[in-house]
């Protein structure tokens, strides 16, 4: 349940755990501070700029809700 989130902002990437069970709508770039929102249409950061989609988009094709 790990994936690399890279910055549209700064180009910074980090690993970060994402939740089974829940989205996760904001995450500060520990580089530049920025706060990272998901793109229109997105559920989430990890759907928006991960290199994997969140476990809910990936077990059932659809996100939270």
């Amino acid at each position: 349940m790990q994936c690399v989130l890279t910055c549209p902002h700064c180009g910074h990437r980090s690993v970060e755990t994402m939740p089974i069970d829940a989205c996760l709508f904001f995450h500060d770039c520990t580089a530049c501070g920025a706060l990272l929102r998901p793109k229109p249409g997105d559920c989430c950061v990890f759907c928006s700029f991960g290199d994997v989609p969140c476990p809910p988009v990936q077990a059932q094709g659809r996100c939270c809700g």
